[in-house]
């Protein structure tokens, strides 16, 4: 198509494994970071470079993989109520940090959620040797990331890494109708809330044990 630029091919598989042209995007996809992250490249200088009419400083055989990475978008949605828009204020906003953690974001704390855009805060990605390390490390950032104000999509990413269909790659496009409900949600921070409960309660009772003890 004498396309000149940065661009996104995409694709659909179906249930045979067959893959199927779905469009091109001539432009930067907003999962950008994951192909950055396991090329080292970046794609935003890049398209800059074409733009300019400079050529690229590497052939394609010059290109590899490294590792696995994946993207998490962080909205201002509600996932308990049909991810309807949550606007408000960011009364807290602390993003994760640490090896193999991005995130590219435009709010910081303080700053309203308007209606009238886009409700993404941010895009949270994370980066490892292998898929289930990239995982975890996702985990960890969800973990650290702090929100209050306006609800958040994190609860929904939570629930994605944990599930056994996203975990095994054994999912498809009707991920959400398949298998997730507000109400899985709500249990699920129910079982939280009550183990980390008892976690306080257990090193609470130790503590006191140690406080008698040196009484004694």
């Amino acid at each position: 198509c004498d396309y000149v630029g940065a661009g996104t091919v995409e694709f659909l598989m179906d249930e045979n494994l067959d893959f199927y042209f779905l469009e091109m995007n001539t432009r930067l996809q907003v999962e950008h970071p994951v192909t950055e992250m396991i090329t080292g490249l970046d794609l935003v200088e890049l398209q800059i470079l074409v733009a300019r009419g400079e050529k690229l400083p590497f052939a394609q055989e010059d290109l590899s993989i490294n590792g696995h990475a994946m993207e998490v978008r962080v909205y201002a949605e509600d996932p308990l109520n049909n991810f309807l828009p949550s606007v408000g204020n960011l009364k807290r906003y602390r993003i994760p940090e640490g090896p193999g953690i991005r995130v590219d974001g435009g709010f910081t704390e303080g700053m309203d959620i308007p209606i009238y855009y886009d409700p993404m805060l941010a895009k949270l990605i994370t980066w490892g040797k292998t898929r289930d390390e990239s995982i975890q490390r996702m985990r960890e950032a969800i973990a650290q990331y702090e929100v209050e104000g306006p609800a958040t999509t994190l609860l929904f990413a939570r629930f994605v890494m944990d599930h056994p269909a996203f975990l095994s790659g054994n999912f498809d496009t009707n991920f959400v109708k398949y298998f997730f409900s507000p109400e899985i949600l709500v249990e699920s921070e129910r079982k939280d809330a009550e183990i980390a409960a008892k976690v306080a309660l257990c090193l609470h009772l130790k503590e006191g044990n140690k406080i008698r003890e040196v009484a004694y």
